[in-house]
């Protein structure tokens, strides 16, 4: 395909799938490099089927050969992204909490000035659009997570070494600029990167390394709040630093993502990476390796991403591009306004609210909400690819508002209630953060990572930021005034929200489970891309069942 045509203008004219129609003394799927230079383009039905046909012959890595444990590897230095902002909603809730921080800089648990303070990390997430848009197209994806990363290294330092407010509020600017960058292009780099049939898997682990970041830093703070100097909670705040300098020593030790390094005319380089990780032979001839080499052609133009950072237009221009945007919005709002920042954030305040007071026993609490949404994570990371993205989010967002009804009514009018309905209420929480990591945790990751076609991708992923923290705003800001004037009945409107989340999921949410970044593009160009994933999901199961 050349430079200047674009991938929509061909005319479909193909009736076979395009493996079948190559023969050889060796077999039809002996080899399909031909497809590299078919001017013909595929429906996502014939991809799909040309795919099994490859998968037939070359099934992809074993999970226990080197070339799965190269990939393990790959995706532990990627996840570093993630746990590196885990750290700082679960390290503030839990400063937040202990009376030596607040007698330092004379802040209180909740209320105005400490919305400003957890608010202005979501200024830098907001600011960290612009690198992240512009980074990972230019330079790769691999020097956008070292950038963002160094970064927050910077304002970690600032954070846990400062003596005013201002110095501290500044630290977290950086850190929050820092940590968007390098995980907008974490996800890009894993989506690019794995296989289709357990991309969710890897990118739901990403996400699911936030809270790795958190456990470290609840459990630590366990310890740290009982010391009666201002290492208690200096010392959290430096422990951010360490998933950082991880990711900045070994990434550059991670192959390029492939789709990139043929965006800037290196197709060879990115076969062998494909080889590499994809091939069960390592074979850069491999039929899936020529498989997906052909969809790659047939949508990447070389140079063809636009390096113009400050221009989103190509997430609105068509109709298709229009409804892509719109799963961007509704993933990035909705998974931050579910109630779980509500929780990550005040979860110390919520105890207080339910009648815990003892500062030791909140920072326990904290920690063992951190290791149940870890579980719960986990769980759903490694059943997206089972389950399905629709039915991953409507099973979890469902849930979420019976747990939250049943919250609502165990906890109000704490004050009136007895010991025993209080424990009630706080076991629910707990179950609260469990189901909403299990749907919504790896779907963060990973659906706007896939919706996104690849000239759009760095941009998307920026934008899908800056829904995030806009949205985010309502839960630093808002939220610690909201709890200190109507307290308990905040769950009300959160149990009201996640009804409406429920529906529109339901009415428009397009399926995506075992489709190429390729096919997924081909889908959003259908008049019905919801319904169209449905169908040919439906299609793909009949056939599967003959």
């Amino acid at each position: 395909m050349s430079a200047s045509e674009s991938p929509m203008e061909k005319e479909h004219v193909q009736e076979k799938s395009p493996i079948e129609e190559k023969g050889s003394p060796d077999g039809p799927l002996a080899d399909v490099s031909y497809l590299e230079n078919k001017t013909v383009r595929m429906t996502p039905k014939e991809k799909q089927e040309a795919l099994a046909q490859a998968l037939a012959v070359d099934p992809g890595v074993k999970p226990t050969s080197w070339a799965a444990f190269h990939l393990y590897l790959i995706v532990l230095c990627a996840c570093c992204c993630s746990g590196d902002s885990g750290f700082d909603g679960t390290v503030m809730g839990g400063v937040n909490s202990m009376k030596q921080y607040q007698h330092y800089f004379g802040l209180k648990a909740a209320g105005a000035k400490t919305g400003i303070v957890f608010g202005i990390y979501t200024i830098g997430s907001l600011t960290g659009a612009i690198p992240a848009s512009y980074l990972p197209d230019r330079f790769g994806r691999r020097v956008s997570m070292f950038t963002g990363n160094a970064i927050l290294i910077v304002g970690a330092v600032i954070t846990g070494t400062a003596t005013n407010k201002s110095t501290f509020i500044g630290g977290r600017f950086l850190t929050g600029v820092g940590s968007a960058t390098a995980g907008a292009s974490a996800k890009s780099y894993l989506a690019e990167l794995t296989p289709p049939q357990t991309r969710g898997l890897y990118l739901g682990l990403l996400n699911s390394f936030y809270y790795v970041g958190q456990m470290t830093a609840t459990g630590m703070m366990v310890s740290t709040g009982k010391y009666t100097d201002n290492l208690s909670w200096r010392l959290p705040l430096f422990v951010q630093i360490v998933p950082a300098i991880l990711n900045v020593l070994f990434i550059f030790f991670c192959p390029e993502s492939p789709r990139w390094l043929y965006s800037i005319g290196k197709p060879e380089k990115a076969r062998e990476i494909l080889a590499k990780l994809h091939s069960q032979t390592g074979d850069i001839n491999s039929p899936l390796v020529n498989l997906e080499m052909y969809e790659i052609q047939e949508t990447l133009v070389i140079g063809g991403g636009d390096k113009h950072w400050w221009d989103f237009r190509p997430l609105f221009r068509t109709a298709g591009d229009r409804y892509r945007s719109y799963m961007i919005i509704l993933i990035g709002t909705f998974g931050q306004l579910s109630g779980n920042g509500l929780i990550t954030y005040f979860l110390p305040v919520l105890l207080s609210n339910a009648g815990i007071t003892s500062q030791n026993r909140k920072l326990t609490l904290n920690f063992v909400n951190s290791v149940t949404s870890f579980i719960g994570a986990l769980s759903g990371a490694a059943s997206v690819d089972h389950i399905g993205r629709r039915k991953l989010l409507l099973i979890s967002t469902g849930s979420l508002v019976v747990v939250l009804a049943i919250v609502t009514g165990l906890l109000s009018k704490v004050s009136d209630s007895s010991g025993s309905r209080s424990t009630a209420g706080i076991s629910f929480i707990y179950l609260f953060m469990v189901v909403y990591s299990f749907g919504w945790t790896p779907m963060q990751a990973l659906y706007g990572a896939e919706v996104l076609s690849y000239e759009a991708r760095a941009k998307g992923l920026a934008f899908l930021n800056l829904v995030n923290q806009a949205s985010s705003c309502i839960n630093t800001f808002a939220l610690p005034v909201a709890l200190e004037k109507i307290t308990w009945k905040v769950y009300i409107i959160f149990l009201v929200w996640d009804a409406f989340e429920f529906l529109v999921i339901y009415f428009t949410l397009v399926e995506t489970k075992g489709l190429t970044l390729e096919e997924i593009e081909e889908v959003f160009a259908q008049p019905n891309p919801k319904q169209y994933s449905l169908d040919h999901r439906k299609e793909l199961l009949d056939r599967n069942n003959v």
